[in-house]
């Protein structure tokens, strides 16, 4: 995304999408960065609640909240660095907990606006993806 093209003694350099695509991964970086650090408070008991403590938490919080609180920083390390296994992690990520919130609430609890951000951080993905596409392909068929 950093490529720059020189064509007919003008520099262009990376169009305001992609731009916009490399600031909405940084943003949701820190967003991955803040769900690994709080699944880390909840795996070692910091916040004084009943099921806060990874030994009071039953075996199906155990195994999701291990695996979210590495997971997420590596997620957020992944997008910050717009590595290409950013958004696989962040993806995986995402998957656990819209099954977590959504196909299981009784055992995890309903969180609609964690399964509605993720869905959205998805559309807003998507629809970069479809306008950076679309973006080089007229400048192919143009050039």
């Amino acid at each position: 995304m950093n490529e720059r093209i020189v064509r007919s003694g003008g520099i262009i350099g990376p169009s305001v999408a992609e731009t916009g695509f490399v600031w909405f991964w940084r943003i949701i970086s820190l967003y991955c960065l803040m769900f690994g650090v709080l699944y880390w408070v909840r795996l070692i008991g910091v916040y004084d609640a009943p099921l806060w403590r990874f030994d009071r938490m039953p075996v199906y919080w155990q195994v999701t909240v291990s695996m979210l609180a590495v997971l997420y920083p590596f997620a957020a390390s992944g997008l910050w660095m717009l590595a290409s296994w950013g958004p696989v992690i962040w993806f995986i990520c995402a998957v656990t907990e819209v099954i977590m919130y959504a196909v299981y609430p009784d055992l995890f609890g309903h969180r609609f606006a964690v399964v509605a951000s993720h869905i959205c951080v998805a559309l807003i993905y998507t629809a970069f993806r479809v306008h950076i596409f679309m973006q080089k392909r007229e400048a192919e068929r143009q050039g």
